[in-house]
């Protein structure tokens, strides 16, 4: 072989033994590009991620659907962190020994993107696949072990990932729910997480953890449900002092089991202590030499207490629903003591001095309710209340306030945007001293309907149409038609003009409001009464009523000051000897206007020098001469009233209350007391009322309510005429305390 034959044949030899790994490298090179290298792929925390040694696979894998690649492209794969933080554990069990490769738990998608493909190429290296739908996480698969000894033996090489199965595109999957981590991240009362509840099945254990122990799943059901006696005690307690705790006796929870009947006991102490001086007219006998021939010493001294104790039993939650049955009984123990400086004052028998002391034992209220039925799907209602209780008829008590035995129906309508009451009480006697019921009816009787609507025209404003009949047949029914009180004075007829018997007829029509136009609170109300008296005392023979009383009060909140303006007038009669009787009376009024119980023409009763009447009753601002508001009759032979109020309430603090008041008061008409006290002259002006008064809470509730009020009268040209000169005063201090 010539020189260049054995040079041919070498380089063929040269090119024969490199011609396999030259296209094991074409092949390579013609595969797309990953962005990845394939031995040393980048893993979640930098690392790389090394390829296991090759080795043959024992069985041919399994294709089973996987999930695609949606990274965008050049973004670097992320694996999917497992429910307990880590990263995933992809290694197979090494002593399985199956032909088929071990299934692992399906990872589902990383939440806000998709997770990437896994596959394994022909060299056991995962590739990438197509992108596709992403499938949702699935719940946690069990994993079934096989019993020890099944299976091959283990393999003494070293361990290698788990081989992924290959994603088969023919096989369509759907998605499964994905549970939420608060889910699996719940947590217990105590603090610690709550265990994933699982039902394990003969040998298989959970992949996301150890089966639940007993006392865990003992835990997980106390912690959902807490054992209670009923419905009524979640928060159960049994101080019976406290108030503000559950309380048996506060009606916070049923007394007889399961049923919805409950116990309320209201205990009230109610103090009062008044210092006053008021026009006081000397007795028969002076108890002072060289005093004034009609007047005496004025100043006066008050003490009043009352124990007041409420039973009451009722079924129905009333939070809901109206209760559907009541009974109540309530007591009341009263004390009381009045120190003057003139004898006649407190008892008609001189010798009885110028001091009283009294009590007395009464029941303001005693009855029994009962729903009737109800009138629509929204527990509008029917219900009737007898016995002994109270009733005011209108918001500011102008006609009638009082605790009297009757039977009254009630209820509303219209998802209670209309309220109503029909009434009828048979009046019982007072005791003079307390003003408290006494135990013996006496011949008057009383019929009450009105009818209130609430947002009437505007939001927030109720009107409210009544109507009244006072029946009081005092001069037929009374023993010798007389009636004398408890300190020996006669009351029934009043001791002035003939004092004759006589029966009264009156019927009283009446339009009220109250509530707020807007920022502005509105207050009125407006009454027409007729009738007809038998005889009038005054004007000596049988008279008709036709007589009009009128009160409005506007206010403005600002901030925590509310002023407020007001006008109440009742109208006189201008001739007190005709057959018609135009002075305004009420029925028995109590009423709240004007400053109520803080002015001193309001609080006081301020009598008629050198008669047996009143010019004004206590908590009442008509000039009605009465003898009494509780025990005497109405008369509307009477000089009227006219009352012009300016008032200040101010939230000093949420526990203070602060409230100024300035009344100027006129006589409507002034002929009847000219008449009745035979004087030619008498000025209209009654005076000008100072007070000032106070409202302490110190607890921010009723519980502890502590009052007090000064009250200062400078007398006009028309109370100089007929009382005695000099300014006159008023001052109170009283605490209320409520169990």
């Amino acid at each position: 072989m010539t020189r260049y034959g054995k040079a041919g044949v070498l380089v063929l030899g040269v090119m024969f033994l490199t011609a396999e790994p030259v296209a094991l490298w074409a092949q390579e090179s013609s595969a797309p590009p990953t962005g990845k290298s394939g031995s040393s792929r980048k893993l979640p925390s930098g690392r790389s991620r090394v390829a296991p040694p090759p080795q043959a696979p024992k069985v041919a894998p399994q294709q089973v659907p996987t999930q695609p690649d949606v990274f965008p492209k050049g973004k670097k794969e992320e694996t999917a962190p497992t429910q307990s933080g880590s990263e995933p554990d992809t290694a197979a069990p090494s002593g399985s020994g199956a032909d088929m490769p071990t299934a692992v738990p399906h990872l589902g998608p990383i939440p806000g993107r998709s997770r990437p493909a896994q596959k394994l190429p022909d060299n056991d290296l995962p590739k990438e696949e197509p992108a596709t739908a992403p499938l949702p996480m699935a719940p946690p698969v069990q994993v079934e072990v096989p019993p020890s000894g099944q299976g091959n033996p283990p393999s003494d090489t070293a361990p290698r990932p788990a081989e992924l199965p290959v994603r088969d595109e023919s096989v369509e999957t759907s998605p499964a729910a994905q549970p939420s981590d608060m889910e699996l991240q719940r947590r217990l009362p105590t603090g610690r997480s709550r265990p994933t509840i699982t039902e394990p099945q003969g040998e298989t254990t959970v992949a996301e953890g150890p089966v639940p122990t007993q006392a865990q799943l003992d835990e997980y059901q106390r912690s959902n449900f807490i054992p209670i006696r009923d419905r009524w005690r979640i928060l159960y307690g049994k101080n019976f002092i406290d108030p503000y705790a559950q309380n048996l006796l506060k009606g916070d929870y049923p007394i007889l089991g399961q049923q919805d009947v409950f116990f309320n006991f209201t205990a009230i102490s109610d103090s009062l202590f008044e210092a006053r001086k008021l026009p006081t007219p000397q007795g028969v006998s002076r108890e002072r030499s060289g005093s004034a021939e009609f007047f005496g010493e004025g100043r006066q001294l008050f003490f009043n207490q009352n124990f007041v104790f409420s039973f009451e039993l009722f079924k129905g939650s009333t939070a809901f629903r109206p209760r559907d049955w009541a009974v109540r009984v309530t007591p009341v123990v009263n004390v009381n003591l009045l120190d003057v400086q003139e004898r006649n004052a407190v008892r008609l028998d001189v010798r009885g001095g110028a001091t009283r002391a009294d009590h007395q034992i009464a029941f303001q209220e005693a009855f029994v309710e009962k729903r009737l039925f109800d009138v629509s799907r929204n527990f509008d209602f029917i219900s009737v209340r007898a016995g002994i209780q109270g009733f005011t008829s209108d918001f500011r008590g102008f006609i009638f306030s009082d605790n009297e035995p009757g039977i009254r129906f009630f209820g509303n309508f219209d998802n209670n945007r209309y309220q109503w009451n029909i009434a009828y009480f048979n009046l019982l006697e007072k005791d003079t001293n307390s003003g408290l019921n006494a135990f013996q009816t006496r011949h008057r009787q009383v019929i009450i309907a009105n009818l209130y609507r609430q947002d009437f025209i505007w939001q927030g404003y109720t009107a409210q149409v009544s109507f009244h009949h006072d029946r009081d047949n005092a001069g037929s029914g009374d023993t010798n038609g007389q009636q004398y009180d408890n300190n020996g004075f006669l009351v029934r007829p009043a001791n002035i003009g003939d004092v004759r018997p006589h029966d009264v007829r009156s019927y009283y029509l009446g339009w009220a409001g109250d509530g707020h136009i807007g920022r502005f609170n509105l207050s009125h109300a407006f009454y027409q009464v007729l009738g007809n008296v038998s005889h009038d005392t005054i004007a000596g023979r049988e008279v008709t009523i036709n007589a009009q009383m009128a009160a409005a009060e506007v206010s403005y909140d600002i901030d925590w000051l509310r002023p407020k303006v007001s006008v109440f007038y009742g109208s006189g009669d201008k001739n007190p000897t005709d057959r018609t009787a135009r002075g305004f009376d009420s029925i028995l009024d109590n009423v709240n206007f004007a400053g109520s119980g803080f002015s001193f023409f309001n609080r006081q009763g301020i009598a008629l020098t050198q008669t047996g009447v009143l010019l004004n009753n206590r908590f009442s601002l008509l000039n009605d001469f009465r003898s009494s508001k509780t025990q005497g009759q109405g008369q509307f032979v009477n000089p009227g009233i006219i009352v012009a109020n300016v008032g200040l309430d101010a939230e000093l603090t949420p526990k203070l209350k602060g409230i100024l008041n300035f009344n100027y008061l006129w006589f409507a008409e002034t002929e009847p007391l000219q008449y009745v006290l035979h004087q030619p002259q008498v000025r209209r002006a009654i005076g000008a009322d100072y007070s000032v008064g106070l409202i302490y809470r110190p607890l921010l509730n009723q519980n502890i309510v502590l009052t007090g009020g000064f009250a200062y009268f400078t007398p006009g040209g028309g109370f100089k005429d007929i009382q005695q000169g000099g300014d006159r005063y008023s001052a109170f201090f009283s605490a209320t305390l409520t169990f």
